[in-house]
């Protein structure tokens, strides 16, 4: 069930100034995992589902957006903490671009009538199987920021998510080669496939292995937290 925000954030503040980037990566995930059931809604062709899925990935992008500019508009300029405002700015608009590429997939789907190639949906399923193991390693390491604060950043702690970084940047190397591997196979298949509906599965492998890229772009953002 998707995650909707109900806690003030001047209330998660209090508590900790994580708290709101957390609030906000769980609204992202619940966008994110979304897009699997959009992609078996195109499988089967169900037009009512794939509108139902996008109207409510586009929710909660929108409530993703309410709780970033909120926490820009309300974060304290000064934090007695080892992490620097701009960096937490960064890694909530990191986050965010999670949100608005989810809300990009689900547009062109509707958009448009997908019809998946055969050829394609083992490449697909095994592209958006990857990218959300990704996506949720970078959700873990979100959900973990208040122990590596209690820690100062080091310790056992950070090993951990250390271990979780290299383990999103092996992940995000491995999808690189499934989007090769996919973008292969749709080219094979270009000759029997309708000129603008190619234009669009590229366009589609394009964005789902974004998805990867910017889970590895919020494991780079908390890299940098701990080597400060």
């Amino acid at each position: 069930m998707p995650i909707r925000s109900t806690t003030p954030l001047s209330g998660l503040f209090r508590r900790s100034p994580f708290k709101p980037i957390q609030e906000h990566m769980r609204i992202v995930f619940s966008c994110i995992c979304l897009v699997p059931p959009l992609f078996d809604a195109i499988y089967l062709k169900n037009s009512s589902q794939i509108q139902e899925l996008a109207d409510q990935i586009s929710t909660l992008e929108t409530d993703a957006d309410k709780i970033k500019s909120t926490f820009r508009l309300n974060m304290p300029t000064s934090l007695f903490m080892p992490v620097d405002r701009k960096d937490l700015l960064g890694l909530i608009s990191d986050q965010d671009s999670l949100a608005d590429t989810a809300e990009a997939i689900s547009q062109i789907v509707t958009y448009r009538e997908m019809v998946v190639p055969e050829g394609l949906k083992k490449p697909l399923d095994e592209l958006l199987e990857g990218t959300m193991e990704i996506t949720s390693e970078a959700k873990e390491m979100i959900e973990r920021l208040d122990e590596l604060l209690e820690v100062g950043f080091g310790g056992r702690e950070m090993e951990k998510v250390t271990a979780m970084i290299a383990r999103v940047r092996r992940s995000e190397h491995n999808i690189d080669h499934i989007i090769h591997r996919t973008r292969k196979n749709l080219f094979k298949m270009e000759a029997q496939l309708d000129p603008v509906s190619v234009m669009f599965w590229y366009k589609i492998i394009e964005l789902v292995g974004k998805l990867s890229d910017q889970s590895e772009n919020i494991a780079d953002r908390i890299l940098l937290f701990l080597s400060k």
